[in-house]
């Protein structure tokens, strides 16, 4: 998408299509949209005092101009004034974006007048309506064999409509926010792809690829090498599987020889739950099980682009989790990297397995702190619904400085407790551990055995499982993957960056 900023009045932009983003403000025409009302002949007004526009939040109106430079004007809400911020604007958009690929329109101009902004300062406003609009006009068709004449055109040309005095913060802002969109779309287009295509060697293709672009150091650990290594958890999980598992590990040095911010994904591919099988109903959902590997891959896009100056590791642990002959079995022992033994009491709770073994090795790069995500429990949906995630770990400033980077990405979470008496579930009478504490406070538990393997360093845990994926349509993203927690990730490490 060609990404432009418009210096001016929205009236004057040049655009098949306006796109301007208006709160909830009561029945009268706001003082700022008197140009563009004047612009469409005076259409505008009646859709306010008639109550046919609100600024509830994805409402969308749309007018059609006879003659000058912008074709059609659409409003588009963003709920209550008071709590309009960046996610707001973001939203709204995503939303215009997608009807202008549903209108077929090709591009569009954004605008949000000064007054409605909140505390949204220019380059926030730059930023977070191009993440927006990559969101929305973003789709994924590159398996359909239709005619591509029959489909609508891409929307190829995003504007942002801000003044002159504006213009140099914004355009500061959509550099950042490009690289931000760049890196949620790769992480959404892996979690789309289906798990013949995206298997575990294909995330690794996509992390060397990234390395050879940006310069990382990149490393792939084969099944031979991971045996060499001593995952015994991973292993345990890839033991029923034809396909070979993967360790990948990317590496960006930003900031000499300190510390690293370390990013670790879970790369399930496909989980059948193994012998514990899952039911047939929306099994297919389980391609969306590395989405915790695809935010990594989509974080190191956002690095590779803009070059924070801290270091980063990436690593990914990944496999598919099949039945077969050679599978793992309830009440089988392993050994896990770390050398503690853990008994299997459901092969299905395999994320936090391969979890374990990467969150052991990534101590050998003495992180300064250390981000895990995965898809791991059902538990966290009734907990949290599809709106947050949940995020737990062994340093409460590192968990706030994870939901303050979530706040700004739009991607919230919120801490579930991890008292010692959780802790007591996953006790084992024949092991170190057991990898499961049981249906009751299942998130918490799954956190906690994470915590087993983690060992000197600040940690944090996010479980995206009713987040990452979303299987309802809505205005701003289509059903399918969310890509979430590239964003927050991305956040978290700017932050860091200063």
């Amino acid at each position: 998408m060609n990404i432009t900023v418009i210096a001016g009045a929205p009236e004057a932009a040049e655009t098949p299509l306006l796109v301007v983003a208006v709160p909830k403000l009561g029945k009268a025409l706001p003082a700022s949209l008197a140009g563009l009302d004047a612009h469409t002949g005076g259409l505008l007004a009646p859709l306010f005092t008639a109550g046919e526009f609100t600024g509830a939040r994805d409402e969308f109106v749309l007018v059609h101009v006879a003659g000058g430079p912008a074709r059609k004007v659409a409003l588009v809400g963003m709920g209550r004034a008071e709590d309009v911020g960046r996610t707001s604007v973001r939203r709204a958009a995503a939303v215009g974006a997608r009807k202008a690929r549903s209108l077929g329109t090709g591009q569009l101009a954004f605008a949000v007048p000064v007054e409605f902004r909140g505390a949204v300062g220019p380059a926030d406003l730059g930023q977070v309506a191009v993440e927006g609009a990559e969101q929305g006009a973003w789709t994924f068709d590159e398996l359909k064999s239709s005619d591509p004449e029959e489909r609508k055109p891409p929307v190829g040309a995003f504007a942002i409509v801000a003044s002159s005095d504006e213009e140099p913060e914004v355009r500061r802002g959509v550099d950042i926010g490009t690289a931000i969109a760049a890196g949620h779309v790769l992480a959404r287009r892996l979690q789309f792809l289906p798990p013949n295509q995206c298997t575990p060697a294909y995330l690794a293709d996509t992390a060397v690829a990234l390395g050879k672009t940006y310069g990382f150091a990149v490393t792939v650990l084969d099944k031979a090498a991971i045996e060499a290594e001593g995952m015994g958890a991973l292993l345990a999980v890839n033991q029923g599987s034809a396909t070979e598992p993967r360790f990948i590990v990317l590496e960006y040095k930003g900031a000499g020889n300190a510390a690293p911010v370390a990013l670790v994904g879970k790369g399930i591919t496909f989980d059948t739950g193994g012998i514990s099988i899952k039911p047939a109903q929306a099994m297919e959902e389980m391609k969306y099980d590395m989405s915790g590997a695809a935010a990594v891959l989509g974080a190191m896009e956002v690095v590779g682009r803009l070059r924070p100056t801290l270091n980063v590791v990436g690593v990914i642990p990944s496999t598919d989790n099949m039945p077969g002959g050679r599978a793992v079995r309830p009440s089988d022992v392993v050994k896990a990297h770390s050398g503690k033994t853990v008994e299997i009491v459901n092969t299905d709770a395999e994320g936090r397995l391969v979890l374990a073994d990467a969150l052991s090795y990534v101590k050998r790069f003495k992180p300064a702190v250390v981000l895990d995500a995965a898809t791991l429990t059902g538990g966290v949906i009734l907990a949290l619904g599809h709106t947050v995630s949940a995020v737990m770990g062994n340093d409460e400033a590192l968990i706030e400085e994870v939901r303050r980077a979530g706040e700004r990405a739009g991607e919230r979470v919120w801490p579930l407790p991890m008292y010692d008496e959780y802790r007591e579930l996953n006790k084992s009478d024949i092991a170190d551990v057991k990898n499961s504490g049981g249906r009751p406070a299942q998130s918490i538990t799954a956190g906690w055995f994470l915590r087993e393997f983690v060992d000197g360093y600040a940690w944090a845990h996010l479980d995206v499982a009713g987040t990452a994926y979303t299987g309802n349509d809505s205005p701003p993203l289509a059903k399918g993957p969310a890509g979430v927690p590239a964003r927050l990730f991305a956040e978290f490490l700017l932050t860091r960056a200063g």
